[in-house]
């Protein structure tokens, strides 16, 4: 197809899931009528053969669209909103046919249709690599309404939603750098599907806010990374204890075929998109879905906020990814 006409075909498919957007894909610009006093936006980049590996018989464009959009979307549940509308850039090399784009657009679409984002806008063009860039907006009554990474206070317990270990686990077994061993098609099956397509945690982000929850990040660089990260924002110390870290079925046996040990992993592995919140222990004992991993407490003389990872009351080494500069 021509740019026009295969523009057209990207977003004839797309549907609206209310009544906030005024003008949407086929002009200019989206026009969306605010449903809160402020917006929640994010931007997420997912680049074939950077955070998928390329020309890999499981990097479908139906994986790359879904994953891309989800990735973004785990920002806004990081906020504890629930998702409005999302634009998309993509970039389409060489070796990507027009299917190849309608095949990533459909699967964009059908996450979008069960996390109820409107697809508003965006863009195509060429280029040497696949790269799938999504904007996301959620809408908030006010800026006191969100969970923020500056909340924990002292005192705070710390807890994880869902279970850990599950993406890093499902991506070694892509590369081929673990043996799926004795796992089961079930497990085996699992694991694959949390790194390739991950789900926002939207419902949970949203249910903790309303709770009174005010404290949370999306575990996208592994507990041990994204714990600091509200360590430092809040200038407190979490102390979160390895041996109480959920782990997803077979991330064990995954880790141990890695050389790893399976809590350090589950610790470190990126890209999960669980929630890590805090919350006063009169407020974490009526919470439901968290498992309570550690405390909140002020720093040490001379020790700097962060967070330090425990076993057996003594400190433990762990790192998770960290991004480039």
């Amino acid at each position: 197809m021509g740019e026009r006409a295969l523009i057209q075909a990207f977003t004839a498919g797309l549907k609206a899931r209310d009544g906030r957007l005024l003008i949407g894909p086929g002009d200019d610009a989206a026009v969306v009528r605010p449903a809160g006093a402020v917006a929640v936006t994010s931007t997420d980049t997912t680049v074939l053969g950077v955070h998928l590996p390329d020309r890999h018989p499981l990097s479908t464009p139906e994986v790359v669209g879904h994953r891309a959009l989800a990735t973004a979307l785990s920002d806004l549940a990081a906020m504890g909103v629930a998702a409005g509308e999302a634009y998309v850039a993509l970039t389409v090399p060489a070796d990507w046919d027009d299917d190849h784009v309608l095949r990533a657009v459909r699967s964009l679409e059908a996450l979008a249709a069960r996390t109820g984002t409107t697809v508003a806008g965006g863009d195509v063009t060429s280029g040497p690599a696949l790269v799938m860039t999504v904007t996301v907006v959620g809408w908030a009554s006010g800026s006191d309404a969100l969970l923020r990474r500056d909340r924990a206070w002292p005192g705070d317990r710390v807890g994880v939603t869902g279970a850990l270990g599950g993406s890093g686990a499902g991506l070694a077994l892509v590369l081929g750098d673990a043996d799926r061993g004795a796992l089961d098609d079930a497990v085996h099956g699992r694991l694959l599907e949390r790194y390739l397509r991950p789900r926002p945690r939207l419902e949970a982000g949203l249910a903790l806010n309303e709770a009174g929850v005010r404290c949370g990040i999306d575990l996208s660089d592994g507990a041990a990374t994204d714990a600091a990260h509200v360590g430092r924002a809040s200038g407190v110390v979490l102390d979160v204890d390895l041996d109480l870290l959920p782990l997803q079925a077979g991330v064990a046996d995954v880790a141990r075929a890695l050389g790893r040990d399976p809590m350090v992993h589950a610790a470190s592995a990126g890209e999960d998109f669980e929630l890590l919140v805090t919350a006063p222990p009169t407020l974490a004992d009526r919470l439901s879905g968290i498992t309570w991993v550690g405390v909140v407490r002020e720093p040490g003389a001379g020790e700097s906020p962060g967070v330090r990872m425990l076993r057996d009351g003594a400190p433990v080494a762990v790192r998770g990814h960290e991004h480039r500069a």
